[in-house]
């Protein structure tokens, strides 16, 4: 008798659960969980298409990146050389520079000696100029006023201490050759006074 009762309660039970399973739209609510989950399979599919695009554009801006900065490498090393060529030809030409300025500074000063020289020279030209306008006509004619006076001509070209000339007198010319070292100067003054004439 309980057997037949649990077997009862059992069907009732089954028919409820049927009744229950087909009340509550388990189909709908599993067609709705296969729709969405075919949802989220193609959002995770595009996802991955896109996260796999965006790592391969990464990977080349990366390579793009590098190849720029290689680039920007090699170029900053040619800078650097050009910049070291630079330096090394500012250096020569300071060098030359002050070179220049040291031979400009001594060319200065040597005009300037030239100049102090040229007017040195000029003064002494000038005081010459003016002893021979003033001295060397009177020197001429006391030369020509002891020719006449004493008919003596003197050699200009002789060794120091050494007297030479000719005496012309009225009959012959007598050479006179007198080494002053050897005589004295009274000596030397009668010779000489010698061949001046005494008839006035």
């Amino acid at each position: 008798m309980s057997l037949n009762k649990g077997f009862q309660d059992l069907e009732e039970y089954g028919e409820m659960l049927v009744r229950t399973i087909k009340s509550s739209k388990v189909e709908h609510n599993l067609r709705t969980m296969r729709e969405g989950y075919q949802l989220l399979f193609d959002l995770h599919t595009n996802t991955k298409k896109t996260i796999t695009q965006l790592l391969s554009d990464l990977t080349h801006a990366k390579e793009g990146v590098g190849q720029k900065l290689l680039a920007v490498e090699r170029q900053k090393s040619e800078l650097s050389q050009e910049l070291q060529s630079l330096e090394q030809d500012l250096q020569h030409s300071v060098a030359k520079n002050q070179t220049m300025e040291a031979e400009l500074q001594f060319l200065k000063r040597e005009l300037q000696n030239l100049k102090d020289s040229e007017r040195e020279i000029q003064t002494l030209q000038d005081e010459v100029d003016e002893d021979t306008t003033e001295i060397i006509p009177s020197a001429i004619y006391l030369a020509q006023l002891y020719y006449k006076v004493t008919k003596i001509k003197w050699e200009h070209d002789n060794k120091p201490g050494v007297l030479k000339g000719v005496h012309y007198g009225e009959d012959l010319a007598t050479p006179i050759n007198v080494d002053l070292s050897s005589q004295s100067k009274c000596s030397v003054t009668d010779y000489l006074w010698s061949f001046v004439g005494t008839d006035w």
